[in-house]
């Protein structure tokens, strides 16, 4: 099976006298996988996502995203790839309060030039999807959270990326908005969506992933397949 993530001998230092932040390590997420990555704070979590979306570079090793070396692309090249390939989902949304739901959706394809028609007809299909159609036109102060998640999911899939990253993508949200999530993330996963799913909430990964991994100090120490999501 194509893995979509591969890191070989991946390790991230901050400070040259310390210990590693992450690694080494080498973990490999294969198309249609959904990876939970679970640890204490300080564990590692947010930068093994980093180094996933490209956002750092290792301090040594290399890491592999959908076929790409991106260790070793300049930062006008990272950028472009990660428009391109890579979809993203945080804690609080990072939503544009200024710009409508569907501008707000339809932003990253915009920036990789896709013609304004095939961008404003896939941000209809994702929000008639998502449940958020009648949304559209509406701005991301005005929604609750579990809304307002649904059209950061919908921002991050309009490009149809290889891969999903979702960062404690509940950790804001009320009860029941947080199972609403939770369900869309298992559809996604039905669909055969690769996500790699940052949480401390094991519940979450139990219900959403069907792999899971334990950092502890940086290191692998535990990596176990669960029950297939279904």
């Amino acid at each position: 099976m194509t893995e979509v993530i591969e890191l070989t001998g991946v390790a991230k230092r901050y400070d040259n006298a310390g210990a590693p932040a992450l690694g080494p390590i080498d973990l490999g997420v294969a198309q249609g996988e959904a990876l939970a990555v679970t640890g204490p704070s300080g564990s590692g979590k947010s930068t093994l996502l980093n180094l996933v979306a490209g956002l750092d570079k290792p301090t040594t090793g290399t890491v592999t995203v959908a076929g790409q070396r991106i260790d070793r692309l300049g930062e006008h090249a990272l950028a472009r790839f990660r428009r391109e390939q890579i979809g993203m989902v945080f804690q609080f949304f990072n939503l544009l309060d200024d710009l409508t739901v569907s501008d707000n959706i339809q932003l990253p394809a915009q920036l990789t030039g896709t013609a304004r028609r095939r961008t404003a007809a896939r941000a209809d299909e994702l929000m008639e999807a998502l449940g958020i159609q009648k949304h559209a036109r509406a701005y991301p102060g005005r929604l609750s959270g579990g809304e307002r998640q649904r059209v950061a999911v919908a921002r991050a899939l309009i490009n149809k990326p290889a891969l999903l990253l979702a960062d404690e993508p509940t950790g804001a949200l009320d009860t029941a908005s947080g199972r609403d999530v939770r369900e869309l993330l298992r559809e996604l996963h039905r669909g055969g969506q690769t996500i790699v799913l940052v949480t401390h909430d094991p519940s979450l990964a139990d219900a959403c992933a069907d792999r899971a991994i334990h950092l502890v100090d940086g290191h692998l120490a535990l990596d176990t397949q669960a029950e297939a999501v279904r």
